[in-house]
């Protein structure tokens, strides 16, 4: 039979002139203690009830019970149902009470004699929490509080055995003459008539009960630090360990994100990476409690947040205990954050920037979103501070490891740069130039040649001149793009206009030569891109040579346009040519790559076109890739523009994008050496 009244309580209503305190269990333990004793010692045999929470704390008490029960025939002991306990009347009496009641938040303990009367009556304040590193573990037991009443006044101490003989009962009827006799012998006092002067308690016991309440509030104190020392110095190990184990700071801030919010207990904790100049970013590391919105995946202000421009202006530390109450230091920055609080229930804000040599680098941040503000102590501020300091240097770490695995990987790309260059540089140059060099000296020395094979001559020899002044203006241009010298004369352009002089540049080039059927598939309606007219006319115009040397006369190219995600326009050359192997598709656009390697090649070039296409696209703000199917299917190079702000062109504008490009276009054939002497 439950019965979920407590104790406490009954007493309180009977005799409401009672004032509960405070105590804590060691001062509970330290008067249990003495009450016991004081039956062992004396000669009265006294009326003995107490009761206890669960059945393992009766049995650290079990055996000074037994000494008691060869004293008195009246001893009642209540606990919890559990291993080692039931209801019998083996020594003394038993009462086995179940979960659901009361008794087992509350500590009982009355002594009835002749000549001396005690009771203590209380109720655990709250369930003993459990440690979070140790489920179901009880924390330190010096930290559990009661609250309740402890008194050696006669009336009040027959009061509260009456109240648990009435629960004695429920349980063990069985009991019924046993407690007749004793509330005959021990409760006499008619209990209607208690005097208001109560608490009358030994001066003495009184004093030596406030000083050992005094040294376990010490105690206490010495616990809390010690903990949150020791929660500290975890924190810290556990990102140390995470820095160790990787120096990705996304790995890291996940476990940190985590560590930090369960170590505070916060509704929400953040950890992001940002920089002074950012106006937004996108939260990606988040801890959160279950009743909280999570903010994963949301843009979250920078530039428009006072407090983050708080924190540029001066790198501290900003602890806000409740942001809805007036006369915060931070009230006209929380002006301006009004929707933000709103939307997202942060009734406490705590921000910490990571520094490092004056660097912002990201942000922690906690929020408390329950009805009441939340008071952020100086040990929270020192740990959040210390995970700052180390999150810091995580990210230095990894950016130098990124700075260093760049290098490396620059300095093996110009490894590879210098071996090419110097294949190319005995191929290419020094073939042209032995033909130049025998054609010159054959001129020269055979001054009787016919004059149809001085032109044959002269003929090669131009040719080859020409082979080597593109090389060398090939390395320029390749120069200048990677290097950022290039000025971009950005304008809404007309992509049929940019195929059809690119196409044209082509069929200049291949003049004496049979080329595939080449078709401009670009709509009239195209919306205009945002690009440089000279560049882009040299980007297809590149593609469509590529295109030309890899397909047979009797193959297909065409240029084709679709719309593309984020304002972009998807430019296509497709061709039914030879084709690239899958696994050649990031290789074609290295610089001095060919397919058939550079010393042995049927195509002609020098490798570098592919690379400039490359750079040129960068430059304009897209991005350009391969796709084929392999070997003699065929291939097609994609790239991305930016469209252009009008989006619907007019016939005038793309007339004068036709003059831009054409004009550009014919500045720089007529003017090739400008390009060189750069």
């Amino acid at each position: 039979m439950s019965n979920r009244a407590s104790i406490v309580e009954e007493l309180l209503q009977e005799i409401p002139q009672l004032r509960p305190q405070m105590y804590f269990k060691t001062s509970l333990t330290a008067l249990s203690h003495a009450m016991e004793d004081q039956v062992l010692a004396g000669s009265d045999c006294p009326l003995v009830i107490a009761s206890f929470q669960q059945a393992r704390f009766y049995r650290q008490e079990a055996h000074r019970y037994q000494r008691i029960a060869n004293i008195t025939q009246q001893v009642y002991v209540l606990s919890a149902e559990g291993a080692g306990f039931s209801s019998c009347s083996e020594f003394y009496e038993t009462i086995a009470f179940e979960e659901a009641d009361a008794l087992t938040q509350e500590w009982h303990l009355v002594v009835l004699g002749d000549q001396y009367s005690a009771c203590l009556i209380c109720r655990e304040r709250q369930p003993a929490p459990t440690d979070p590193r140790a489920p179901g573990a009880l924390t330190l037991e010096q930290t559990r509080r009661f609250e309740g009443i402890w008194t050696l006044d006669l009336q009040v101490s027959q009061q509260a055995a009456e109240i648990l003989l009435r629960r004695i009962l429920e349980y063990r009827p069985d009991l019924t003459n046993k407690v007749e006799q004793a509330r005959t012998q021990f409760l006499q006092t008619d209990l209607s008539e208690i005097c208001p002067g109560l608490g009358g308690s030994d001066p003495f016991a009184q004093r030596l009960v406030t000083y050992v309440q005094a040294g376990q509030y010490k105690l206490l104190k010495a616990y809390k630090a010690i903990s949150a020392q020791e929660r500290r110095e975890r924190l810290v190990n556990s990102i140390t360990s995470a820095i160790r184990r990787s120096l990705n700071p996304s790995e890291i801030f996940k476990i940190a994100v985590q560590e930090l919010g369960q170590a505070l207990q916060v509704c929400r904790c953040l950890i992001y990476r940002c920089k002074a100049e950012d106006i937004t970013i996108q939260i990606q590391h988040e801890y959160l409690t279950q009743a909280v919105s999570s903010l994963v995946g949301q843009i979250w202000p920078l530039q428009d947040n006072p407090l983050f421009q708080r924190v540029l202006l001066q790198p501290e530390t900003i602890a806000i205990d409740d942001t809805l109450t007036e006369g915060s230091p931070y009230e006209a920055d929380l002006k301006g954050l009004e929707a933000l609080i709103g939307s997202w229930k942060i009734h406490s804000w705590l921000m910490a920037p990571l520094i490092y040599q004056d660097r912002l680098l990201g942000i922690i941040e906690l929020h408390h979103c329950q009805p009441e503000p939340h008071i952020w102590s100086e040990n929270d501020k020192a740990l959040v501070e210390a995970i700052a300091a180390q999150l810091s240097v995580a990210i230095i770490q990894a950016e130098a490891y990124a700075n260093l695995e760049e290098l490396n990987r620059q300095l093996a790309a110009l490894d590879r740069t210098r071996s090419n260059l110097i294949a190319i540089t005995g191929h290419e140059l020094r073939t042209p130039l032995s033909t130049i060099q025998v054609c010159l000296e054959s001129l020269s020395s055979e001054p009787d040649m016919p004059s149809e094979l001085r032109q044959v001559m002269l003929s090669s020899a131009l040719a080859d001149a020409e082979r080597m002044r593109k090389l060398v203006q090939d390395f320029l241009i390749l120069s200048r793009l990677e290097s950022g010298r290039i000025e971009w004369n950005l304008e809404a352009l007309s992509l049929w206009e940019c195929a059809e002089l690119a196409l044209s540049s082509v069929k200049a080039k291949h003049v004496d030569k049979s080329l595939p059927q080449i078709a401009i598939q670009i709509p009239p309606d195209t919306p205009l891109v945002r690009a440089d007219g000279e560049w882009l006319v040299e980007v297809l115009a590149k593609l469509l040579d590529n295109a030309c040397k890899f397909t047979p006369a009797a193959g297909e190219i065409t240029i084709s346009v679709a719309r593309a995600a984020k304002k972009q326009l998807q430019v296509t050359v497709a061709d039914t040519g030879r084709g690239i192997e899958p696994n050649r598709l990031e290789a074609v656009f290295d610089r001095f790559y060919q397919e058939e390697g550079a010393l042995r090649r049927t195509t002609g070039g020098t490798g570098l076109g592919l690379a400039i296409c490359r750079q040129i696209i960068a430059g304009l703000g897209g991005q350009i890739w391969a796709d084929s199917e392999g070997k003699d299917k065929g291939s097609q190079f994609h790239f991305l523009l930016p469209l252009a702000e009008n989006r619907q062109g007019t016939r005038s504008q793309a007339g004068r994008s036709r003059k831009t490009a054409r004009s550009s276009r014919k500045t720089r054939r007529s003017q090739p050496d400008n390009l060189v002497l750069e």
